[in-house]
């Protein structure tokens, strides 16, 4: 009965549509940024506009660059629905691997809770009730349901939902920028008063508004050709992210003379009216309401593909791995939504330290595996490669690493005690879910399965990736097997696997 469910997820996911690149670079688009919504605490925490601009000129080469760089190298290297979870695998042992998918999914999870929140933030300037909490809970209830009702509708259609949404989103800015032109002055773009920096908020503004480059990985299994197509779309989506930020601030800070203080969540949508007029508020609106649907399903997309690829790999409960006729994986997904109704009712400052913080973490680990594959798999099929070797790839990994430190190292108590909590529970869950697949509470995809619904597609697409060594990691085989002694088992075949 499972063999034959499995076989049929398999035909869906097989008819289902891929992404191709212009898609991709949507996702990607949306997955780090969805235009400079969000991005006006950078002013006010930088103590004006130097620091803001400074900073998204400055991070992009030190942070944003690198990790693109990295995810490009070992998501086609592994091009399966997992990402990097099945990196961590590769490098560390299953039981890393588990919590790096679980640190990386659950903040996912509150990433995308940000998203609703951030539009009502946008929208009570307009309509001053979505300020008021009665009013909130229940249209954050509705965004969300509705929202994840679109995701589940398919991959595709997200994907070509995002290549419209973020046109919409972004024109705004250009007209915004355009009608700016004659009000900038330059003397404006350097204005930095140190009395009012708030370290603490500008490096969390700054790391969440550049990064989660590494998403798009989750779902490598569903992109068409991604050895050609990841680099690309990650190319693109770099200089398309920086643009849609830099832009933006320059035309709002140069043109105003506002005070920093001013610049919170949604008050783009005022230096559209003051540079405008309200027609250009309200088209701001749209596309910040517009923008955060194409964030929320970026988001719960690759948050979703994530469990299915854990649970193709025997890590999570194959229930995890079913499809709906759409292709989508309907019980991830609704795993996701769950966890996103549950953290709404957070502050937009709350969850962005609380996410950053497991971000950071999540980031290291992957770094280090990085570095570790180039040291322990000079010959694992790399179809791109960054042109750099082991001492250069180990450079480019310091200054993004000095960076996740620090923004660790200004994380409040309660974002200490919050964070540790959701490591002990990851380490409580690991043994757990090895219990339920040993007494059979459960049922999870055997290696046999494993092997049998992704060869045939690897096969045709790219019969180079066929990888034979212990860097192809089953990461919850049954324990009968000796080889859980030292936590790590092998999977000849997940190598070869193209979901």
């Amino acid at each position: 009965m499972g063999q034959n469910k499995i076989l049929t997820n398999d035909a869906t996911k097989k008819s289902s549509p891929k992404l191709t690149l212009l898609p991709l670079i949507a996702l990607i688009f949306y997955e780090v940024s969805g235009g400079p919504f969000g991005v006006e605490d950078s002013v006010k925490a930088g103590g004006g506009a130097l620091l803001s601009l400074l900073g998204f000129i400055i991070f992009p080469i030190f942070w944003s660059i690198p990790e693109a760089l990295v995810t490009a190298e070992l998501a086609t290297s592994f091009p399966e629905n997992g990402g990097y979870v099945i990196w961590i695998s590769s490098a560390f042992g299953p039981f890393w691997g588990f919590q790096e998918g679980f640190w990386k999914w659950f903040s996912g999870v509150m990433d995308n809770a940000l998203y609703p929140v951030l539009f009502l933030d946008y929208m009570k300037h307009s309509v001053p009730i979505f300020d008021e909490f009665y009013a909130r809970i229940p249209v954050l209830l509705g965004i969300t349901v509705l929202l994840t009702y679109l995701n589940y509708r398919g991959l595709h259609i997200v994907g070509t939902s995002a290549v419209v949404l973020a046109g919409f989103s972004l024109c705004p800015f250009v007209v915004m920028s355009i009608l700016s032109i004659p009000k900038i002055r330059p003397k404006r773009w350097v204005k930095l008063d140190f009395k009012k920096v708030e370290w603490r908020g500008y490096f969390n503004s700054m790391f969440w508004n550049l990064n989660y480059w590494d998403k798009a990985s989750t779902l490598a299994g569903e992109v068409a050709d991604p050895s050609r197509t990841f680099p690309k779309a990650l190319y693109g989506a770099v200089i398309l992210v920086v643009c849609s930020y830099l832009i933006p601030l320059l035309a709002g800070t140069g043109s105003l003379e506002s005070d920093s203080s001013k610049w919170s969540d949604g008050y783009f949508a005022e230096v559209g009216m003051l540079i405008g007029g309200s027609w250009l508020k309200w088209w701001i609106q749209a596309a910040s309401a517009m923008s955060n649907l194409g964030l929320f399903e970026a988001e719960m997309s690759s948050d979703a593909f994530q469990l299915l690829g854990m649970s193709e790999i025997g890590m999570l409960p194959s229930v995890f791995a079913s499809r709906s006729k759409f292709g989508t994986p309907t019980v991830s997904i609704l795993c996701s939504a769950t966890g996103v109704i549950f953290l709404s009712w957070m502050s937009f400052q709350e969850i962005l330290e609380f996410l950053n913080f497991l971000y950071a973490i999540g980031m290291l680990f992957e770094f280090a595996a990085f570095i570790k594959l180039r040291l322990k798999k000079p010959d694992l099929h790399r179809p791109y490669k960054v042109p750099l070797k082991t001492f250069g790839a180990i450079m480019l990994c310091i200054p993004p690493s000095f960076l996740l430190v620090l923004v660790m190292c200004l994380a409040s108590a309660r974002t200490f005690l919050v964070t540790g909590g959701v490591l002990v529970i990851g380490f409580l869950l690991y043994p757990a879910i090895i219990h339920a697949k040993n007494k059979k509470w459960a049922h999870f995809i055997s290696e046999d399965d494993s092997s049998s619904i992704n060869r045939d597609v690897e096969d045709h697409e790219n019969p180079a990736l066929h990888v034979s060594d212990e860097a192809e990691v089953s990461l919850l085989a049954d324990s009968s097997s000796s080889k859980m002694d030292n936590g790590s088992e092998i999977l000849p075949d997940l190598g070869s696997k193209s979901i």
